[in-house]
């Protein structure tokens, strides 16, 4: 790709507004990520107990364990999804445009 067309996509108004989408998704996912570190590293300083506190009685398993799996199964998932609609959606509107700005 040229450096005329890499400008001409770089201002069409269809690319301007896909990047205010991933944008907006990319943060959005990572704020949801990062709401759910912090309640969980919040919830292990100030009440360790309740993650301290056996599943069931007798077993060595606690529910910090299912918490922190939680945690991490969590942001796998929504890394996935991120990724995904990245890879999809976003990559067509972004392949729809150069087709635009090439003139094709």
């Amino acid at each position: 790709m040229d450096k005329q067309t890499a400008e001409r996509v770089l201002k069409h108004p269809k690319f301007r507004q896909m990047a205010r989408q991933k944008a907006l998704i990319g943060w959005g996912f990572s704020a949801v990520i990062f709401f759910m570190y912090v309640i969980y590293i919040w919830m292990i300083g100030t009440s360790p107990e309740i993650f301290g506190h056996p599943v069931s009685e007798g077993s060595i398993t606690t529910w910090g364990i299912y918490a922190g799996l939680f945690v991490i199964v969590f942001s796998f998932i929504t890394t996935g999804i991120y990724v995904s609609i990245a890879n999809g959606k976003f990559e067509d509107m972004t392949k729809d445009v150069v087709r635009e700005a090439q003139g094709e």
